[in-house]
């Protein structure tokens, strides 16, 4: 038979998550990994949850529809726009690349422009739909190019990957606002900031005024629960949503309603927003114990790092992949996060760095 090409290559990351696999099958011994981006100080305790789900009734038996079941949609609104959203603009996906790929496909523009450093799969999932895009450099030059933008999509990630460094919300809400009113498309990707705030942060309400902008969401960081791929989109154009709509229908038919059903019981129950503040809590305190001890070992990029600190989930550190490997320790290059790589980049790797502080240390210790 003959077969579409999709000029796509596998990811990085999942090529080392396979060969560190392999490895410990092989020797029998532990490897980190922390090529991927799973938080993984702790798991969120479902216990509670799933005592209160009925597996019987038809809200997980029954398809859940395409734009996502009502529950979850009435929490996702009280959760992140403060009720103030309509629930008709906010649609389920099957995780953060569901949306992306659903929001890629969906707009028209001349091209998508990418940070200078971006998650891989961008890239990838770029160049399997057959979408042209370049990158820019900073912030302050997207700011300065607004107006030259309005055939064009930009995408921002906030916290950034591979990076993880946090732009004032301030300066990032002016950016956005200035591109929207220049015509430009935002697609808002940022699956890591809600594990940094809760439901007081104001953020996703101060872009609901905003036209063109799309909201790509995901429970994986912020829930750390990655395994049950959903997510959500929102955005206040009724043309894309109704778009969005057909491809989730025609592909799937809804996302799962099981993930559906534990996302709202999380968001909207008493005993769900206890689980979800103590993975937090867990989850940070660690995150922060284990770049503090990448700085103090001198083993940060730091020269990456001239206007920001990472607080994000990953950071970039001044190893290379196979001597991280050497220690039982996954990593991505940093070569994979970039369009154009730069001397020098072959010495540098990006790390998740939301792993148990202890077992993070005792693997690194040999490194400094």
């Amino acid at each position: 038979m003959r077969i579409k090409s999709s000029h796509t290559v596998n990811s990085s990351i999942l090529a080392m998550g396979n060969r560190l696999r392999d490895a410990m099958k092989e020797t029998g011994n532990e490897y980190l990994l922390l090529n991927r981006g799973v938080n993984s100080v702790v798991n969120i305790d479902l216990k509670p949850i799933i005592e209160q789900i009925d597996f019987n009734s038809n809200s997980i038996q029954v398809y859940p529809g395409s734009n996502g079941k009502y529950e979850l949609r009435k929490a996702i609104n009280e959760e992140y726009f403060e009720n103030k959203a309509d629930i008709n603009d906010i649609i389920i996906t099957g995780g953060g690349i569901s949306g992306l790929d659903i929001a890629v496909q969906n707009i028209e523009a001349d091209e998508i422009i990418l940070p200078k450093f971006f998650w891989g799969s961008y890239a990838q999932l770029l160049n399997l739909r057959q979408i042209k895009y370049s990158n820019y450099e900073s912030y302050e030059i997207l700011n300065n190019q607004a107006s030259e933008l309005n055939d064009k999509a930009v995408i921002i990630c906030d916290p950034g990957n591979p990076k993880g460094d946090k732009y004032p919300d301030q300066k990032l809400i002016e950016l956005i606002e200035k591109l929207d009113n220049s015509g430009a498309t935002i697609i808002f990707d940022s699956p890591y900031r809600r594990l940094f705030y809760d439901r007081t942060d104001s953020f996703y309400q101060k872009l609901l005024a905003l036209k063109n902008v799309i909201i790509v969401e995901s429970f994986s960081k912020s829930l750390g629960l990655s395994g049950q791929r959903i997510g959500f989109l929102h955005t206040t154009n009724k043309n894309f949503n109704e778009e969005a709509l057909l491809r989730i229908t025609y592909a799937t038919n809804g996302v799962n309603s099981f993930s559906q059903v534990l996302i709202a019981k999380l968001l909207s129950t008493p005993e769900g927003q206890k689980s979800i503040a103590e993975f937090k809590s867990k989850t940070l305190v660690d995150i922060k114990k284990n770049i503090e001890f990448l700085k103090h070992n001198n083993l940060l990029a730091t020269e990456l790092y001239e206007d920001t600190d990472p607080v994000g989930i990953f950071t970039i550190i001044n190893k290379a992949p196979e001597e991280l490997f050497n220690h039982r320790i996954g990593s991505v290059g940093l070569d994979y996060f970039v369009a154009k790589p730069f001397n020098g980049i072959e010495k540098l790797s990006r790390i998740l760095v939301s792993y148990p502080h202890k077992k993070f240390v005792s693997f690194f210790e040999s490194l400094k």
